[in-house]
């Protein structure tokens, strides 16, 4: 059992910072629209923050971070309309995704990035994948297709 308690914290300090989603992007429909901004990973943090809104009206704001803690795990913190920050722990990253998940948490319980080509897709979820909330960003400014 000590075994693999060791081997799953090597796991975890080895997973990278998702350097993938140093920038800003944004989803747009209409006048409806959805960014997210993250700084590039320097000490082991990444700050976020997301917005969003319609028109000029901003209906949603969150400050995020990733940190890598002492143990060596990556976690996401959100604090939506500045509320207390929720940890969420990374079981999976390889540089071109990350998943973090609580369980105890009432909703989301899963935060997960993707980088697909140019975009970046984010989902929340519960845990197990069900009642997702999904978006597809590209990288703000560019050229819409």
């Amino acid at each position: 059992m000590l075994a693999l308690l060791m081997m799953a914290q090597v796991a975890a300090a080895t997973m990278p910072m998702p350097s993938f989603l140093t920038g800003c992007w944004e989803q747009r429909s209409g006048e409806s629209w959805t960014e997210e901004c993250w700084t590039a990973p320097r000490g082991g943090l990444m700050i976020g923050s997301g917005r969003t809104g319609k028109g000029d009206t901003v209906s949603h704001w969150e400050y995020m971070r990733i940190e890598r803690g002492a143990d060596g795990a990556l976690t996401f913190y959100g604090s939506p309309r500045g509320a207390p920050a929720v940890g969420f722990k990374a079981t999976e990253a390889d540089g071109k995704q990350v998943i973090f998940v609580n369980p105890a948490h009432d909703y989301p319980q899963r935060v997960r990035y993707v980088a697909t080509g140019d975009r970046i897709d984010a989902e929340v979820s519960l845990a197990d994948g069900t009642k997702p909330e999904r978006w597809r960003y590209r990288r703000a400014g560019s050229p819409r297709k």
